[in-house]
């Protein structure tokens, strides 16, 4: 009998919707480039800004707000090295950029490389043992610093362990001192109501959302202009230059409208089946830590360390028992390293190697669930055996 894959990685991609899977098909077989003033055009650039007035009307903001990008990564560098280098020609005492210890690294490699090209200056807020940020911290920072802080960065949601962040309170704060406020929204969007209109930029993927890969937006607060990473046609405004990809971004818009339409039954759902995994495996399975805010996190995001194992291990081993999952961490040159949100919770580094983060979504089944109790134990009890490297 053949195997059937169960996925458990949504926090990584999503499979498409069936919305945005019609929208973008039906796109790619009609000519016609966005920028064009002919019928063929006009008609591309009608299904481009239908597509921004529905994103805008989902976050709350206006459709001009809109930027499309060709993901989350772009529109996380736009924002953080754009907003920074606008700043900074505007007033070039504003060298600081404040951020937590605990972002993608969409968010935290350009705030590196700023430091190490553009001599800014980078200070790490501190997050508590479930991965949120302290109010206090950042409040003391932006009062002692507020003449040469140019942004802060913090996101939404985070990817790793789910912890949802006070944006509200982080954007009063910010607004109080008028700095601006990045947020990246890419595992919130779908899960969460956002609602962009509190933050100065917001980011978000299309392929996180049950759209296209390849495709995101990057939400800009009327008066934030940040400095073009792209320069060429003078597309979006003349903030990001290219060609429109219409139907990625027609894909985007139907799976985020999509999302936002199921989500509260979707999500109930979801999170249903998420409290029942993390149950039946720390009732199934001793000595297993649950890393993140088991209350306020997004609704799919499990992240579990198993205490004497290799996380590697564990996810090779489910991937032979076809289940796909995520250690939640990068992994270089074949050497196990640690989770850098992990570690700034305060997990030491052998813990935070154990981990394994179970995210579900849209397909997911009690089935799905069933099946991992089924196998993690024998997989768990494998992986002990064999023991964990010496650090």
């Amino acid at each position: 009998m053949s195997k059937q894959t169960v996925y458990f990685d949504y926090a990584a991609t999503a499979p498409m919707r069936p919305e945005a899977l019609a929208a973008m098909t039906s796109e790619l077989a009609v000519v016609g480039n966005a920028s064009s003033l002919h019928a063929s055009g006009r008609r591309a650039r009608r299904v481009v800004e239908e597509s921004r007035e529905s994103i805008a009307s989902v976050l709350n903001v206006k459709p001009r707000d809109v930027v499309f990008t060709s993901g989350g990564t772009e529109a996380d560098n736009l924002a953080i090295k754009g907003i920074y280098s606008m700043r900074r020609l505007v007033n070039p005492s504003l060298r600081r950029i404040l951020t937590s210890p605990i972002e993608h690294h969409a968010v935290l490699d350009p705030v590196e490389s700023l430091g190490e090209t553009r001599k800014a200056e980078v200070r790490y807020l501190s997050a508590d043992n479930v991965g949120r940020v302290d109010l206090d911290w950042l409040k003391t920072e932006l009062e002692r610093g507020s003449e040469v802080i140019s942004l802060v960065a913090v996101m939404w949601a985070n990817n790793e362990v789910g912890t949802i962040q006070r944006v509200a309170e982080i954007s009063e704060l910010c607004a109080g001192f008028k700095i601006p406020f990045h947020c990246d929204a890419v595992q919130a969007v779908g899960q969460l109501p956002v609602d962009a209109s509190l933050v100065d930029s917001l980011a978000l993927s299309g392929h996180k959302v049950g759209g296209p890969i390849g495709v995101g937006a990057l939400v800009l607060r009327p008066g934030v202009n940040p400095i073009p990473l792209l320069h060429g046609g003078g597309q979006e405004r003349d903030i990001r230059s290219g060609t429109l990809d219409t139907p990625a971004i027609a894909g985007l818009a139907a799976a985020i409208v999509a999302a936002n339409g199921d989500m509260a039954e979707r999500t109930t759902r979801v999170r249903k089946l998420r409290d029942d995994l993390v149950k039946r495996v720390m009732a199934t399975i001793t000595d297993v830590k649950r890393n993140g805010d088991p209350d306020d996190s997004l609704p799919g995001i499990a992240n579990l360390s198993f205490e004497g194992c290799e996380g590697d291990a564990l996810l090779l081993l489910l991937d032979a028992a076809g289940i796909e999952c995520s250690r939640g961490s990068a992994c270089t040159a074949g050497v196990p390293q640690p989770s850098h949100v992990l570690l700034a919770m305060g997990l030491d580094p052998q813990t935070a190697r154990s981990s394994l983060r179970f995210s579900l979504g849209m397909n997911s089944t009690q089935a799905d669930v069933d099946r991992l109790i089924e196998v993690l134990p024998d997989i768990v009890a494998r992986a002990r055996r064999a023991g964990t490297p010496r650090a």
